[in-house]
């Protein structure tokens, strides 16, 4: 299997845009080098995994997020900072940091292993070089309360893939949400009804979704935007 070539094509037919697109490129293949002969020893991914799968579900599924990064860069005078929460091997957070450098990223990973593949891979990268790049070993409060163990009102852009539901993400994130920033919710197939179950109270809205298929298998996703309640013109579901 030709990994640039299917990855290259998944980009293009997601209809996707990355800064110095080759040299994107080129760092996302040896992150699927190096995760791919970590996983031999360490479960970062299920071990019967294909690799069309890991670039597939894992890397192209992460880069869907540029759609809102690219969004909200277009407003913002300076480099934008994203809070990736429960991030595994690294998705979507390093996939994004890879492909678009100057974007700030904060990991949080509370296992050990996991965290130590992270900062591999960032000295593997070089993706610390310019700075802009944090792991965090931590595990956020799931109700929301207790200590803040990062920064409040601080990130433009707070996502995770697939960590819980939409109503115990905004409560657990909330608080590090920058005023004007957004809380982006990873979602598939069952996005729309997860999004109706949100409490009326709740002081987040729906601001924005995008819905699209996977480049291969055609699977659904979608990215559902949340932002405080208050900050901009209301929206439902």
């Amino acid at each position: 299997m030709d990994r640039g070539a299917f990855l290259r094509e998944g980009i293009e037919r997601l209809g996707l845009e990355l800064d110095n697109q080759e040299e994107a490129v080129g760092r996302l293949l040896r992150y699927a080098e190096e995760l791919l002969r970590w996983n031999r020893k360490v479960n970062l991914v299920a071990r019967h995994t294909t690799e069309r799968e890991l670039l597939e579900n894992h890397f192209l599924d992460s880069l869907l997020l540029l759609r809102v990064v690219g969004e909200r860069r277009g407003r913002s005078p300076r480099p934008l900072s994203l809070l990736d929460v429960g991030s595994g091997a690294g998705f979507p957070g390093l996939v994004l940091k890879a492909a678009c450098p100057s974007l700030a990223v904060t990991l949080v990973e509370p296992r050990q292993k996991r965290v130590s593949f992270l900062r591999h891979v960032i000295r593997t990268l070089s993706l610390g070089a310019a700075g802009g790049i944090a792991v965090e070993e931590i595990r956020l409060d799931p109700a929301g309360g207790g200590e803040s163990l990062l920064p409040e009102n601080s990130f433009d852009l707070v996502t995770s893939r697939a960590l819980t539901d939409i109503a115990g993400f905004l409560a657990m994130t909330g608080r590090y949400c920058a005023t004007g920033g957004v809380i982006v919710c990873m979602k598939g197939a069952r996005a729309e009804e997860e999004a109706a179950q949100l409490p009326a109270t709740s002081p987040f809205v729906l601001r924005d979704s995008f819905r699209t298929t996977l480049p291969y298998s055609g699977a659904s996703r979608f990215l559902l935007v949340y932002g405080k309640r208050g900050e901009g013109e209301e929206q439902g579901p």
